[in-house]
């Protein structure tokens, strides 16, 4: 079992800046993937950055290039997103995912993959 516990969520004006935690415990394979997604109201859950925790190899989506930082604190067992230039869209409940490496040591982005979740944290991006 793996347990996942976010934090730092909250509401912001558009520009402006948050920082997610997920702290991780329990049997946490560290040659596995971490990540965070997201799912807003009437939409399905997306994956927003993704981590292979034993190389530090990260993968983001898109939408998110160049905003959104995804970092591991090994120490710490504790994974993180900095989130900056947020915009409108960027409002979703965010989650924080455990699930198996992918072939290559590609993170999938698909949530169905990921077995272990958080309960969430809530970003609210205002205009």
């Amino acid at each position: 079992q793996v347990q996942l516990v976010e934090s730092g969520g909250g509401s912001v004006q558009a520009g402006g800046s948050l920082r997610l935690s997920c702290t991780v415990s329990g049997a946490f394979d560290s040659n596995s993937c971490l990540g965070w997604f997201r799912q807003a109201p009437g939409k399905e859950r997306e994956g927003v950055a993704r981590i292979y925790w034993y190389r530090n190899w990260k993968y983001y989506a898109d939408s998110v290039k160049g905003r959104f930082t995804i970092a591991q604190d090994n120490a710490k067992n504790t994974l993180t997103l900095q989130m900056d230039s947020l915009k409108p869209e960027d409002t979703a409940m965010y989650y924080c995912a455990a699930g198996p490496l992918g072939s290559g040591g590609y993170c999938t982005t698909s949530p169905q993959l990921y077995r272990y979740w958080g309960q969430g944290t809530q970003v609210t991006v205002s205009s």
